[in-house]
């Protein structure tokens, strides 16, 4: 379903779209921000199991909150810290069938599912024909979603109306007026609107436009030939959806789509530079849009997108990719209409497929099975989990609070980060690198920090969202509009800082530059990331490591850009930002050199900031734990210092698997780093963990002190 676009270089989630390795994978990209498992290496299987059940996940951890059985002791620490604290995990751990990894982050994942599923079963055992509350609407959604003989009873016919808009079409105006219409239901647009606060005066919102219309999850699966077999399954697909609703000439309507965005893809700017925000903030008023990207009929779509009219000429768009937008609007003036209509069909079909029969559905996971590697579909409960979600995710997220979120957990989370913004405040004021005039604004910025938990602030009004019992398709389309609207209403008010990017029952974390903050949904605050019953070592080395991964994203290549109100502003000196850039790079090149499967490579350009925040929150959540003792000794258990406590709270945060498809798809996609690089690499640049572990030259993870990386 579409979401309202998230500019990836204004938001930092600890992983992105935790939900997709156990739903169908949609071949629209999706917002960085919005969300997929980072990508591992595949360790051998031994003696494959099941996944553990979700009863089993809430307590393999040990009396202390350690899995001290899930490690390997033939390895030593030195040498491959990642196997040696998880191996014997891994080599008995078997990916579902319905998914594309298995880890932690998956394990509470299937948990907050099931939960919901309870919400829901509960809220949809009596649906209403006319739903008027909340809860009667949740249960009527998720009901109707499940009566599939109703939905195979039905076919194509919901479909109709929309695809006689696009046989409708007869020149380019018409086009571009119906892919306006994208923003509030099911049709295609070459690309993205999206409502964000403005980079530059984040009291208030700003029209964002960017690059889209590809289908593959990226750029270089149109470009690069080791792509070419994943290009061709993405044809067969296009060319059996438009078989589906019965589009004539398939196979070449198919044969031109595949064109089409390989020709896009060539304009398309690299992930890697989405990253810069100076880059992406382009203003540009309608008449300069106009002239710097003719070919396209702007006025008449955003008329279409239910942008307030008035004033329209002086309203700014930022544009994200300039370069891009303009390539795409020559690309798009050239191609055939016929072409054009053919893309818009297939893409309708992609956008609904949920809330078509099952043959339709059928056909994608075709498709996502060659993109990803995941063997079966998920069962329909878990895709009417996630269809409900989309559609009124943080409705479901209030009801979750209530029954799944104890008041406990989210007054000792408060205390956790306010130790480690103590820890960061004392590694600002003890760099060495910065300057006093650069030192002294961060320390402003940290100050300006705001740390939620659990749940936001206020809660959304669904009142305005029209659900009716049976209407499948209607029901998710008045979603999108209903998000749409809800953003539009918004556009010329004062930034709502109590807004979330995520629902408290997703399993994730995420900083936002603008708002100056850090974000912790409740449905992550559960073992590993956060054990009540812990020894306090592992919660500081897990959660602790979590929360600084986050505060230190304000500081990172992109964070660093944003002053403490939150401004796109260059605050460093020139100076600084040289002797910072030097540390990143030295620290990018040990990613770059880290090979996820034979001949492939981390992009360290691309996972810059996640790879910075990772170092500098596994350094803050050690200064935050010795700081919490008090000059006391910390206490041995099991043989077991409080520093090794710590390592392995953090190494076991990340014990995941992965298949060797989503691997190579999250390598190009994901601005994470692979689970084992994010243990391995962090740690061999921390003297702590030497010290811990005795590790000595020799070792394989083994650095000098003079080629560690510092930077907080």
């Amino acid at each position: 379903m579409p979401i309202r676009p998230v500019r990836s270089c204004l938001r930092h989630a600890l992983l992105v779209s935790l939900l997709a390795s156990a739903a169908c994978l949609p071949t629209q990209a999706q917002p960085a921000s919005q969300s997929s498992v980072s990508p591992a290496p595949a360790p051998t299987t031994k003696a494959p199991v099941s996944a553990p059940s979700v009863a089993a996940t809430e307590s393999p951890f040990g009396p202390w909150g350690v899995d001290l059985a899930g490690r390997d002791l033939a390895v030593q620490p030195g040498n491959n810290f990642f196997r040696y604290a998880n191996g014997t995990y891994l080599d008995h751990l078997h990916i579902p069938a319905d998914m594309t990894s298995y880890g932690p982050f998956n394990a509470l994942a299937e948990l907050s599912r099931a939960r919901v599923r309870s919400i829901l079963d509960d809220l949809s055992a009596h649906p209403m024909q006319t739903p008027r509350t909340t809860e009667e609407k949740l249960g009527t959604f998720y009901a109707s979603f499940m009566d599939t003989a109703a939905i195979e009873a039905q076919g194509t016919h919901p479909l109709q109306a929309d695809l006689d808009a696009i046989r409708a079409i007869h020149d380019m105006k018409d086009f571009a007026r119906l892919a306006g219409t994208s923003s509030k239901g099911f049709q295609f647009s070459p690309f993205s609107l999206g409502i964000n606060p403005d980079a530059k005066d984040p009291t208030r919102y700003a029209l964002n436009l960017d690059q889209d219309g590809l289908g593959l999850p990226d750029r270089d699966y149109y470009l690069k030939p080791e792509f070419a077999a994943k290009k061709k399954d993405y044809q067969t697909y296009i060319e059996k959806a438009l078989t589906l609703v019965g589009w004539p000439n398939p196979a070449s309507s198919a044969a031109a789509i595949i064109t089409l965005e390989t020709r896009l893809a060539e304009t398309h700017w690299a992930r890697a530079d989405l990253r810069d925000p100076q880059k992406t903030y382009n203003p540009m008023t309608l008449a300069e849009l106009e002239s710097h990207a003719p070919g396209f009929e702007w006025a008449l779509w955003l008329q279409s997108t239910d942008v307030p009219q008035q004033n329209i000429a002086s309203r700014a768009l930022i544009v994200g990719e300039p370069s891009a937008i303009t390539g795409e609007a020559r690309v798009l003036a050239a191609t055939s209409l016929e072409t054009l209509q053919a893309w818009m069909a297939f893409h309708l079909v992609e956008s609904a497929t949920a809330s078509l029969p099952e043959a339709f559905e059928q056909a994608r996971f075709a498709f996502t099975r060659s993109l990803t590697g995941q063997p079966e579909l998920p069962p329909r409960w878990k895709r009417g989990v996630t269809a409900t979600s989309s559609a009124m995710g943080m409705a479901l997220g209030k009801v979750y609070v209530q029954r799944y979120f104890p008041p406990e957990s989210r007054a000792a989370m408060q205390k956790l980060t306010a130790d480690l913004k103590d820890a960061f405040r004392t590694r600002l004021r003890n760099n060495t690198w910065m300057s006093g005039p650069t030192r002294e604004a961060a320390l402003r910025k940290l100050e300006n920090f705001e740390i939620q938990v659990g749940y936001p602030n206020t809660w959304r009004d669904y009142r305005s969202l029209v659900v009716r019992k049976g209407d499948v398709y209607g029901n998710a389309r008045n979603a999108v509009a209903y998000e749409w609207r809800y953003w539009l209403e918004r556009l010329d008010r004062p930034v709502d800082r109590n807004e979330w990017d995520m629902t408290p029952q997703t399993v994730n974390a995420y900083n936002n530059p603008l708002f100056v903050e850090v974000v912790f949904p409740a449905a992550i605050l559960q073992p590993p990331f956060f054990n009540p019953k812990a020894d306090p070592a592992v919660n500081y080395g897990a959660i602790g490591g979590v929360i600084g991964h986050e505060m230190t994203h304000s500081f990172d290549d992109e964070g660093r850009q944003f002053d403490e109100h939150g401004r796109l502003k260059d605050w460093w000196t020139k100076e600084d930002a040289e002797r910072f850039q030097k540390l990143a790079s030295r620290l990018g090149a040990q990613y770059d050199a880290f090979e996820v499967l034979p001949g492939l490579h981390v992009n360290g350009k691309l996972t810059m900031g996640e790879n910075i925040a990772d170092l500098g929150g596994l350094t803050l959540a050690l200064d935050a734990y010795h700081a919490s003792l008090g000059g006391k000794e910390a206490p041995v258990i099991d043989g077991l210092s409080g520093d090794q406590r710590v390592f392995l709270g953090w190494a076991q945060v990340w014990r995941e698997k992965l298949r060797d498809d989503t691997v190579r798809r999250l390598v190009v996609t994901d601005p994470h780093s692979p689970p084992q690089a994010r243990v391995n690499i962090p740690m061999h640049n921390i003297d702590f963990w030497y010290e811990a572990w005795k590790v000595q030259p020799g070792a394989a993870l083994y650095l000098p002190p003079d080629q560690r990386v510092k930077i907080w």
